[in-house]
């Protein structure tokens, strides 16, 4: 039995990749900033640790807390909606602390182990965002982006110690929290500057009008994950969500014609 660690499971994606990881008989380590036990069943092979990705401290408290991890699940982040210029700097660094510095200093914390063992899964749940260009997304994408080129650079890197990494880039999924911790991020919250409200309303008039089934639901995340992190025939990219996929399948068909 394997044991997977989770971080950000006290809601949305993080929460039921656990939940679906825990049904399949793994033992798992979800991991969040408060830790809430009532959120799961009951089950001996769940445990719940505290964790702040921007802490050093808590991520080595982690580590020695958690023990044998087979397969390292980087989903803890958060999102930011602004235009550039609505964005302050301390934002900025937040979204980046969280969304890349963060998957990297766990990543690299768990490495020992996992070389030791010469054996590994990293999946990093990064955003369909990545695959396409859009309004008001610029800090966000950047931050999720980097994640991308950074798992496809460690997977090389990690290759000769038997240590896999892949990515699932998530779609737009509105029943997750994305705007309410995106709008903790700064006392003003997400307010768009005046000079780009028009274009900010037609993004959201955008969403408003997408079809109600071109969205991402949290299961289908939880099975991206599943997939990449137990199957080595997965790609290194894999997107999760009926948007994410016709995202990923309108880029391939562009690349194929150019």
């Amino acid at each position: 039995m394997k044991n997977v660690l989770i971080t950000g499971c006290s809601s949305g994606f993080g929460l039921e990749t656990a939940k679906t990881f825990l049904d399949r008989g793994f033992r798992v380590i979800a991991t969040m900033r408060n830790p809430r036990e009532e959120l799961f069943p009951a089950s001996e092979n769940l445990k719940v640790l505290p964790l702040d990705v921007t802490d050093l401290d808590s991520i080595a408290g982690l580590v020695e807390a958690a023990g044998p991890v087979d397969i390292l699940v980087n989903n803890a982040g958060v999102g930011w909606l602004n235009a550039l210029e609505g964005t302050p700097v301390e934002v900025i660094r937040k979204v980046f602390e969280t969304n890349t510095i963060g998957v990297m200093a766990l990543t690299q914390a768990f490495l020992p182990q996992f070389r030791a063992r010469q054996s590994g899964m990293i999946v990093n749940v990064t955003s369909s965002v990545t695959l396409q260009p859009l309004h008001l997304l610029s800090v966000y994408t950047a931050s999720k982006a980097a994640v991308n080129a950074f798992s496809e650079s460690l997977a090389l890197e990690l290759a000769p110690f038997g240590i896999g990494v892949r990515i699932v880039l998530p779609g737009r999924a509105p029943t997750t929290d994305f705007g309410k911790n995106a709008a903790a991020l700064s006392p003003t919250g997400m307010n768009v500057p005046m000079a780009y409200r028009e274009l900010a309303d037609g993004v959201f008039r955008q969403w408003a009008e997408a079809p109600a089934d071109l969205v991402t639901h949290q299961q289908d995340v939880a099975a991206a994950v599943l997939q990449a992190a137990t199957d080595p025939a997965t790609p290194m990219r894999s997107p999760a969500g009926a948007d994410a996929r016709a995202d990923m399948a309108a880029l391939e068909k562009d690349t194929a014609i150019a």
